[in-house]
């Protein structure tokens, strides 16, 4: 993985990432956006647009967010609520729309107030 989205897209959602992704490997989930590991080419065009500064680089991600690089890959990799299958990689987010649905650790973040 390249290109982790943390704690700060939380309830923002701004989706400037997305419409700046070439590939289409941003994915919406309920409540954060979720770049698709296998599917991010590394171009790093994501994240100079992110109006919160949620996109790093894996190497470049602060200790405080470290948990969302494990969190980004298992919005994928593990079959979340009210679904009966994983995500996996489907090749582009664009024709799936929003999944309606967050990881463990974004759903059990507070509201962000604003």
């Amino acid at each position: 993985m390249a290109y982790v989205i943390g704690e700060p897209c939380i309830d923002v959602m701004d989706r400037a990432c997305v419409d700046e992704c070439p590939v289409d490997c941003i994915y919406e989930g309920a409540r954060s956006l979720y770049i698709q590991p296998d599917e991010c080419v590394d171009c790093g065009a994501c994240e100079p647009v992110c109006p919160v500064e949620a996109i790093y680089y894996e190497d470049d991600l602060p200790a405080v967010l470290q948990p969302y690089q494990d969190d980004n890959a298992r919005f994928f990799s593990e079959v979340l609520p009210g679904r009966d299958q994983a995500i996996g990689a489907p090749g582009g987010a664009a024709k799936l729309g929003a999944f309606g649905v967050d990881t463990a650790l974004v759903a059990s973040r507070p509201p962000r107030e604003g």
